[in-house]
C-alpha cells in the first residue's frame, strides 16, 4: 500500500474522493486551474492587509493558523489534481525548475 503522505498517495486519495462523488467530470484542466486560483486568492486574503511583521507571526494565532493551514491544503489539493490530469510529476517539475534557476541565477 502506498504511504498516503507521499505525492502519489495523496493524488490517489484525491482521485478516489472525486470518483466516489462523480466529480471527475468537473476535474478538467480549466476548472482545476480556476479552482486553484480561487483557493490561492483565499490564502492571499488572509495576508492582504497585514504588515510584513504581522505576516511573519500569522501562525501564532490558532484561529488564523487553522485558516492558513486549510487554505494551503486546498491550494495543494488542486495543484496535485491538476498535475495528475496533465500527467506532470510535480516533484520532478520542481526539481527541474530549481536546476534551471540555479543556472539562470548563479551565485
Amino acid at each position: 500500500m502506498t504511504d498516503p503522505l507521499d505525492v502519489a498517495g495523496l493524488q490517489r486519495r484525491l482521485a478516489d474522493f472525486a470518483a466516489a462523488r462523480n466529480w471527475q467530470q468537473y476535474h478538467n484542466p480549466k476548472n482545476l486551474v480556476s479552482a486553484l486560483s480561487v483557493e490561492t486568492s483565499e490564502l492571499v486574503e488572509i495576508f492582504q492587509w497585514l504588515t510584513p511583521e504581522e505576516s511573519a507571526r500569522v501562525m501564532a494565532d490558532p484561529d488564523t493558523a487553522h485558516r492558513v493551514t486549510d487554505e494551503v491544503a486546498d491550494v495543494l489539493a488542486y495543484l496535485l489534481q491538476l498535475c495528475e490530469v496533465l500527467g506532470i510529476d510535480p516533484l520532478a517539475a520542481l526539481n527541474a525548475k530549481i536546476d534551471r534557476n540555479e543556472r539562470r541565477f548563479p551565485i
